[in-house]
C-alpha cells in the first residue's frame, strides 16, 4: 500500500493527477491540510483539541517545514496535493496546483484525519459509497451546529453526506465509530432541517449525491470545518487543500495507534 501511496504522490507532484483523491491508494491514511502562519498555530491547535470529531489532529510540522517524515517518505508539501486553496483575509483568493510561489518560512502545517478512511471500511463491508462509485466529490454542508471557539477560530460545523440504505445505518454507525481519527460515527441521519439546511442537492462544497428509494442522507463531521473557521478568523494569509483533494500519506489507515496520535 505504501508503494501505491508514493506512486499517487509522484503522479500528483508531476501534474499527472489533479482531481480528487477519493478511492486512491486504499489502505493508507489520507489527510486534510491546513497551513497558516506560526503566530496563529497555537490557537488553531487549540481549536482542533476542542473539536476533535471535526478536526482530528494527526500531526503538525515545525515552521517552514515542507517534508513530513511522520506521515511518509519523501513527502513534499509544496507539490503533493492535487489542488490547494489560498485564502487572504478570510476570502478564497485562488486555487493552485502547487505552492512554489506561495510558500513562506513561517508557515506551520496541520494534518487532520479524513473521511476517506471510513469510506474504504464501508466498501469492504459491502455498503455502497456513491461518490466513489460515480467518481464525484462528496457533498459538504454548513450546519447550524456551532463548534467550540479558540482564539479567532470558530464557526459552524461542516458535515459531509452519503446516502445509506436505511437498514444498514446502524451497521454504518458501528463501523465508523472504530475510526475516531477519521471523524468517527455520523452526527446525524435523516432530515437535514434538523441541522440547519434543507436542500441536499445544493452542497456548499463538492457535488450533489442522489438519494435513492430506501436510503436516508447520513451526515458526518467533516474536515472542511477548519476552512469555515479560517474564513471566520480572517487571517491575512493561510492555505488549505481544496475539498476532496487530500494529502496521501504512507500510514496504514486501520492502525489503531492512530488514535494515540490524536491530541
Amino acid at each position: 500500500m505504501k508503494g501505491d501511496a508514493r506512486e499517487v504522490r509522484r503522479r500528483i507532484r508531476v501534474g499527472q493527477h489533479t482531481g480528487h483523491t477519493a478511492g486512491l491508494a486504499p489502505g493508507v491514511l489520507q489527510v486534510n491540510l491546513v497551513i497558516l502562519p506560526e503566530p496563529a498555530a497555537n490557537d488553531f491547535a487549540g481549536y482542533c483539541d476542542a473539536n476533535t470529531q471535526a478536526c482530528p489532529l494527526i500531526s503538525m510540522t515545525l515552521p517552514g517545514q515542507t517534508d513530513w517524515p511522520a506521515l511518509g517518505v519523501d513527502i513534499d508539501l509544496l507539490h503533493d496535493v492535487p489542488a490547494y486553496n489560498v485564502y487572504r483575509a478570510g476570502y478564497l483568493e485562488a486555487a493552485h496546483t502547487n505552492l512554489a510561489d506561495q510558500w513562506r518560512d513561517d508557515l506551520v502545517s496541520f494534518a487532520l484525519g479524513c473521511s476517506f478512511t471510513f469510506e474504504h471500511a464501508l466498501r469492504r463491508a459491502g455498503i455502497p459509497v456513491r461518490n466513489i462509485e460515480r467518481n464525484t466529490t462528496v457533498p459538504m454542508f454548513k450546519t447550524n451546529i456551532p463548534t467550540v471557539s479558540c482564539g479567532p477560530f470558530g464557526g459552524p460545523l461542516v458535515v459531509s453526506m452519503r446516502p445509506i440504505p436505511k437498514d444498514r445505518i446502524k451497521q454504518v454507525e458501528e463501523i465508523c465509530a472504530h475510526y475516531p481519527w477519521a471523524h468517527g460515527a455520523p452526527v446525524h441521519a435523516g432530515d437535514p432541517l434538523d441541522i440547519g439546511f434543507c436542500d441536499v442537492d445544493s452542497p456548499d462544497w463538492g457535488d450533489p449525491s442522489e438519494i435513492q428509494n430506501g436510503e436516508l442522507p447520513v451526515f458526518w463531521a467533516c474536515g472542511v470545518t477548519p476552512q469555515a473557521a479560517l474564513m471566520q478568523a480572517r487571517l491575512p494569509f493561510c492555505i488549505t487543500h481544496r475539498p476532496g483533494h487530500m494529502l496521501v500519506t504512507d500510514l496504514p489507515e486501520d492502525d489503531p495507534s492512530l488514535a494515540d496520535m490524536l491530541r
